[in-house]
């Protein structure tokens, strides 16, 4: 800054220029503590997020074995992808119904049942909720000691199984059925399982704003015509929770990509039995740390995370903040 002849100036000038002088001051003090406090974060999204997402579409157009090095492929490093898509016959067939059946009915139904739930919870006294939300809660911290202790006993192939003692003593079948080894149940005790565990951090964030709503809202709101419950959620309760409605929105489509393991932990392979189990994620593992094809695995978690993205975009163009 240029230094100012102060003597030169009436006493009104130089306090003007001394509250000039002090505003820069100020200004470039909170730029600092800004930039102090969103280093931290840049940071880590810089490494956690933005490296591995370049290391994995860089890995995506070569050939890597985590033996060689890795070798740009041909035509222009998109081999992968057009194997992917034109030659690999399982992906085709299996991967991808199965993964759009799955997400489809675990993703929308995972977070309408987490709504319906937490708002069910947030209509009756704080402490019966405190204990209903741990015990819904639960089951998405502890899921795959369920999975593998729970729910492979009770699906279990042999007639100790608790399934096959019930449908055995009742009569319905003649012999056990292998629910976990057949290709005609396995996918549906896996959207089972993955809807019995969807009450996770989205409903909790769900019913915390629901207990949040300013209920004065709901008064004005019968006041203005509203007749009844159902309208009260749809013009008050979920425009007021948008924020939250968002964050459990883009869990529940994460979590709907990311419950591949569901399929491995009650079949106890991967790939799972005739590949009737298998997800997109399950088929990342295969090839990355089975068959260590690194490349291959890298370009379907490319699409993999374009997937993702798309769908978190349509929940953020209904569930954001259009300021």
């Amino acid at each position: 800054m240029a230094k100012v002849d102060l003597s030169s100036m009436t006493a009104d000038e130089r306090q003007l220029h001394q509250f000039k002088v002090e505003s820069e001051r100020s200004k470039r003090r909170e730029k600092m503590s800004t930039a102090l406090l969103v280093t931290p974060y840049i940071l880590l999204f810089t490494t956690f997020i933005v490296v591995p997402i370049i290391v994995a579409w860089g890995l995506s157009l070569t050939h890597f074995d985590l033996i060689q090095a890795p070798r740009l492929t041909e035509p222009f490093g998109m081999f992968n992808y057009v194997m992917l898509i034109t030659q690999d016959e399982n992906f085709l067939k299996f991967v991808i119904p199965n993964t759009i059946k799955f997400a489809v009915i675990v993703g929308p139904g995972g977070y309408i049942l987490s709504f319906i739930m937490a708002w069910m919870l947030s209509q009756i006294q704080a402490g019966p909720r405190k204990i209903i939300s741990l015990a819904l809660y639960t089951p998405s911290m502890v899921g795959g000691v369920f999975i593998s202790v729970v729910w492979r006993t009770v699906f279990s192939g042999d007639v100790d199984g608790y399934l096959n003692a019930i449908l055995l003593n009742s009569g319905m079948i003649d012999e056990a059925i292998q629910f976990l080894q057949s290709p005609d149940y396995l996918l549906n005790i896996m959207i089972f399982v993955a809807l019995w565990g969807s009450m996770g951090i989205g409903f909790l964030a769900m019913l915390a704003g629901l207990l949040n709503v300013d209920k004065t809202l709901y008064e004005a709101a019968y006041v203005d015509g509203i007749k009844n419950r159902f309208q009260e959620i749809i013009y008050i309760t979920i425009p007021q929770m948008k924020p939250q409605m968002l964050f459990g929105a883009v869990m529940a489509i994460v979590g709907a990509f990311n419950a591949g393991y569901i399929g491995v932990a009650l079949s106890g392979a991967n790939p799972t039995p005739q590949y009737s189990g298998q997800l997109i994620i399950n088929h990342i593992d295969d090839f990355g740390f089975i068959r260590y094809e690194m490349g291959y695995a890298a370009a379907i978690s490319v699409i993999l995370l374009l997937v993702i993205a798309g769908f978190s975009t349509v929940a953020y163009a209904l569930f954001g903040e259009k300021d």
